[in-house]
């Protein structure tokens, strides 16, 4: 019997390479234009960490996976062994996550972290592709008031959180998989960044 081609099977092929190199071009276009403040806030990462201060990490759904992500690569290891550093993500914790949703409201998680454990030494990571979301917004506010240097990493037009946190990221991407990747590129280059800074190391 004659083998049947499927013609979709080529399709995906081309369809699968042409996501890459979107992916990509997203991330050669973002490092482009944030060059110099990725090198700046791996500097403030970095001096907050020298001086005792921990880094906390927040973001609903996939952006709350990079902040655990993170917190660990900081906690365990990056890439060589050296010092554990002090990084808290704000959405591992499901007790008080649940308590503070059930009694105040799903918007106050990430505010009522930050009133209990952030100090004006920290630095706050705050991640949403949108930039919209409301307990994102919320933390990044409460950080703020309480001293924090903060940092967002968003996507599309930033929305209102680019212009709430000291340092911003934004995506030049309005598709969510192409955000979420060059976030979790990012925070792997700013980790590699200031394991350099802190202890020479080096790719």
């Amino acid at each position: 019997m004659e083998e049947r081609v499927n013609p979709k099977s080529d399709a995906g092929r081309v369809t699968a390479e042409r996501l890459f190199d979107e992916s990509a071009e997203v991330k050669r276009k973002f490092v482009r234009e944030n060059g110099e403040r990725i090198e700046r806030v791996a500097q403030r990462m970095a001096q907050t960490l020298r001086r005792g201060g921990k880094i906390l990490l927040f973001g609903n759904g996939g952006s709350a996976c990079d902040a655990s992500h993170l917190a660990a690569e900081f906690v365990g290891r990056f890439k060589e062994d050296r010092e554990a550093l002090a990084a808290i993500s704000l959405t591992t914790d499901m007790a008080a996550l649940t308590c503070i949703s059930n009694d105040y409201d799903y918007s106050e998680i990430f505010k009522r972290q930050i009133a209990a454990l952030g100090k004006a030494d920290d630095l706050a990571i705050a991640i949403s592709t949108s930039g919209n979301s409301l307990n994102v917004i919320k933390g990044v506010e409460t950080a703020n008031a309480r001293g924090l240097q903060t940092v967002a990493f968003t996507g599309g037009s930033g929305g209102k959180l680019v212009t709430l946190a000291h340092e911003s990221f934004v995506v030049p991407s309005r598709v969510t998989a192409r955000i979420q990747e060059c976030h979790i590129t990012l925070g792997h280059v700013l980790c590699e960044l200031v394991e350099g800074l802190l202890f020479g190391v080096r790719g």
